[in-house]
């Protein structure tokens, strides 16, 4: 059997603050989580805002050390690599975040936005770098004239396809995406996520998918886990896990979710009101 492609073992973040009388005490963001994620897979982790799951996320992308616990990229321990292998995987994975914007240099052209990665990885020359700044562009469904624009210039919905682009323009072997859907309109949501979807199959892409929203998570992901005060409270197949939850907070979670066909199941057809 093959090792996962990305392996969260017995990880836990604590953080300090300030208690009563100026006492400090230790608050555990993360509590002793362990994951595996599979080659082409999507793991969606999903709680309500404190459960813990970004900070798990950043983790991951070396953005915050953990208190303990280890995180294994192809089998290679991420926060004791250095040097050239640290390097090797950044370029491995890249991320996705809720504000793109906050992201972007807004002096930058789009363009140079997304040729900074290849310039920093040495991937590619002047010339070759513009077309793959092109080509990305146009696997994100958007203009490769759109390269000359800058970030104030575009839509929400443009500005997350172009973090998408930044994010996949190296081909690396896992995605990370923390609520990168939860700041757009309803209908820009849902072309992202189909975006999203698209662009993993065709490049065999591997991710993790981060939302407070279920309906996106079943919509997105392979597994999912389920997370609490900082704890695992459920994990499993996406499917199982909606159809059958063991926790009464999965179950409470997806109570909350609108049926997306009350209001058809709401309406009556003519034959059914009476005159």
């Amino acid at each position: 059997m093959n090792s996962p492609l990305i392996s969260i073992s017995n990880v836990t973040k604590s953080f300090e603050r300030v208690g009563f009388l100026g006492r400090s005490a230790g608050v555990r963001a993360v509590d002793d989580i362990s994951l595996d994620v599979e080659q082409g897979e999507t793991l969606g982790i999903v709680g309500e805002s404190g459960s813990g799951k970004s900070t798990l996320l950043r983790m991951v992308l070396r953005l915050v050390r953990p208190t303990s616990g280890t995180v294994h990229l192809k089998g290679q321990d991420i926060w004791n690599a250095r040097g050239r292998e640290l390097q090797a995987i950044r370029r491995q994975m890249q991320a996705v975040f809720q504000d793109p914007a906050s992201s972007f240099n807004p002096r930058q052209s789009i363009g140079a936005i997304l040729k900074a990665p290849l310039e920093v990885h040495d991937v590619g020359t002047g010339s070759s770098r513009t077309g793959i700044v092109e080509e990305t562009l146009e696997r994100v469904g958007l203009p490769a004239a759109m390269a000359s624009r800058y970030p104030h210039q575009l839509s929400g919905g443009q500005r997350q396809r172009v973090a998408i682009a930044r994010a996949i323009i190296l081909k690396p072997a896992l995605v990370l995406a923390d609520e990168p859907t939860s700041a757009l309109d309803v209908s820009v949501q849902a072309q992202i996520l189909k975006l999203f979807q698209q662009t993993k199959s065709d490049l065999g892409l591997t991710s993790i998918f981060v939302s407070h929203n279920l309906a996106v998570i079943r919509q997105v992901s392979d597994k999912v886990a389920v997370m609490k005060q900082g704890r695992l409270v459920e994990y499993g197949p996406v499917e199982q896990v909606f159809a059958r939850p063991v926790s009464d907070y999965t179950r409470t979670l997806i109570a909350a979710v609108p049926d997306p066909f009350a209001a058809r199941k709401r309406q009556t057809t003519p034959g059914d009101t009476m005159s």
